[in-house]
């Protein structure tokens, strides 16, 4: 390598470590020198707006900053969690590699279980799935937002400002910190996107794309399309209560999916083997057909 490559990031100890493991895994898989990848930590809109992501402009707020400078070319890559990125890219970019999927599960931090929370039980969690899902399962407890990055949430609980958070399992593991108790899946399907990251360029840079080949954990980055079709097909929003979860299986691809009214009264699921991301659209038709007026209005329905 004659030049260096530089690397977009948010500039949060999570962001970062994800950073780094993109520069390690490429440098290795090209058998660069360590540093021939630059990480430059880009301060976000999402970084710097304390209120709610669903009230004052969704997941843009964590990609816009990333894109124009790749864009201006003042970078030459992004990492990013991928259930961070709306389901609508621009054409001009492309994720053109995911790493290997770490922990999909969420964390409860603050009890051993849902079951053990004590009755009404307020739970800090900015994250309408989340939210939904633990009304769902738990009518009486009480829900606040929380904003901040992982060490900030953890420390609110620690200061009884609440009794209890869920964290994605995969970010606590990428920062080392041993936290929480893991939610079942079947208890509670994660995010789209959740637990991969993507690495995105130019849609025009080939070579590039070429070079991120390497690193391309196709499974993943199947699983990761699948859902975000559902996604897509949904047309929801930072508003909309929605989890989906795609896992490689002998027979194809099992996609779980669901949505749900923001009180979790309404739970709308179902699962199916897919081929391609037409069908994943298809379910997320069918599990809008299937709902009230007032929660396919959280979908734009």
């Amino acid at each position: 390598m004659e030049r260096t490559i530089t690397l977009g990031t948010r500039g949060s100890p999570l962001a970062l470590a994800q950073a780094r493991s993109v520069a390690s895994a490429l440098e290795a898989a090209q058998g660069w020198a360590s540093g021939t990848i630059v990480i430059r930590p880009i301060r976000t809109s999402g970084d710097r707006i304390q209120g709610s992501l669903a009230e004052v402009g969704g997941k843009a707020l964590w990609t816009k900053e990333l894109d124009r400078a790749l864009l201006d070319r003042d970078t030459d890559l992004s990492v990013h969690s991928m259930k961070d990125v709306e389901s609508e890219r621009p054409v001009s970019l492309v994720i053109a590699a995911m790493l290997e999927r770490a922990d999909v599960r969420d964390r409860l931090i603050g009890a051993g279980s849902i079951d053990g929370l004590k009755q009404g039980a307020l739970v800090a969690t900015s994250s309408p799935r989340r939210a939904a899902q633990l009304l769902s399962l738990r009518p009486d407890l009480k829900i606040e937002p929380i904003r901040g990055n992982v060490q900030t949430r953890l420390d609110k609980i620690a200061r009884g400002e609440a009794d209890a958070t869920m964290l994605a399992a995969a970010g606590l593991d990428r920062l080392g910190i041993e936290a929480g108790s893991p939610v079942p899946v079947e208890a509670m399907l994660p995010a789209p996107g959740q637990a991969a990251i993507g690495i995105e360029c130019r849609s025009e840079d080939e070579a590039m794309r070429a070079l991120l080949e390497a690193i391309d954990h196709r499974a993943t980055h199947r699983a990761v399309a699948i859902e975000r079709a559902f996604t897509r097909a949904l047309g929801g929003t930072c508003h909309s209560p929605v989890a989906a979860l795609a896992e490689a299986a002998p027979e194809g691809v099992r996609l779980r999916a669901e949505i749900l009214s923001a009180d979790g009264s309404e739970r709308i699921g179902d699962e199916l083997m897919v081929e391609e991301e037409g069908e994943a659209e298809a379910l997320a038709r069918a599990l809008l057909g299937r709902a009230s007026a007032a929660t396919r209005a959280l979908f734009g329905g």
